[in-house]
């Protein structure tokens, strides 16, 4: 029996639409061109080609992942973030499009400076701070998490993009680990700021990310207010603090800015025009 890659990604095609995957087309030829190691314009150049039992087998248990709801990016272990393409795995929370807003915005408030020292908490695949370093060579950073796993994920990525001499790599809740006496030009973060009872409610591919990487407490703001309060002894005065914060938060997230400590530069919206970063800096 034959197996031909244009009838196999049909067949793998209408199993994703059954499953109830939304880009069922797109993900069938993106998990078999994956499987083969080639990209979409050879699959479509050789959709007569056969496939033996060994790789249509294989295919099938990559289907049975996605119609399950795994996301594609841990499927394929891979994610582009601003411009690079970054290793990824269940141990981090997938990058996302809107979260590169915290990159432009950092790479403006950081224009004049000529080598800045930048932290990243909770960063997960590394792609904050990985990021910033890629594009501005003659800065250094420290990046945080509680994770082991992810920072591993993180050390693979810096090596990867060639910046791991210029990162600090460290495991620790939020800043514990940090000297006092570092003294940071920036500080960012994507933290967690999903509310405990909005988990069940999440789309079922976000539920397959780490818990510690969504959930910040009952309101989904437990780790932002420590970060509000931890975060201004380690910056310098006029640094700065850029942080994501989740839908429908940017009232009360603005509440808890300390004004005496805080000027509140500003926040920014996605392209869905939600509130979505907001910029302190330090008095």
């Amino acid at each position: 029996m034959t197996f031909i890659i244009g009838d196999t990604i049909k067949a793998g095609a209408q199993q994703l639409r059954a499953g109830g995957v939304a880009d069922w087309q797109r993900d069938a030829g993106t998990l078999l061109a994956h499987l083969l190691s080639r990209d979409r314009a050879f699959l479509i150049a050789h959709a007569d080609d056969e496939l033996d039992e060994e790789q249509l087998a294989a295919f099938q248990a990559l289907i049975e992942r996605r119609s399950g709801g795994e996301p594609m990016q841990y499927i394929t272990g891979h994610q582009e973030f601003y411009k690079l393409d970054f290793e990824v795995s269940r141990s981090v929370l997938i990058p996302r499009p809107e979260t590169e807003l915290i990159v432009e915005t950092a790479l403006a408030l950081l224009r004049d400076d000529a080598a800045p020292l930048i932290a990243d908490i909770g960063t997960g695949s590394g792609c904050l701070a990985i990021s910033l370093l890629h594009e501005r060579p003659t800065a250094r950073a420290v990046a945080i998490d509680v994770s082991p796993a992810a920072l591993l994920i993180a050390q693979r990525n810096s090596a990867r993009h060639d910046v791991a001499d210029r990162l600090d790599l460290l495991g620790a809740d939020a800043l514990t680990a940090v000297n006092g006496a570092e003294c940071f030009d920036l500080i960012v973060s994507n933290p967690p700021y999903v509310g405990e009872d909005e988990l069940n409610g999440l789309q079922r591919e976000v539920t397959h990310e780490p818990r510690t990487a969504l959930a910040a407490g009952a309101d989904g703001l437990s780790i932002i207010r420590r970060l509000l309060s931890e975060t201004p002894p380690l910056l310098r005065s006029g640094g700065h603090f850029v942080f994501e914060i989740g839908f429908g938060q940017s009232d009360v997230v603005e509440q808890l800015i300390d004004l005496r400590v805080w000027e509140f530069k500003e926040k920014r919206a996605d392209l869905q025009e939600i509130p979505r970063v907001f910029v302190l800096q330090k008095k």
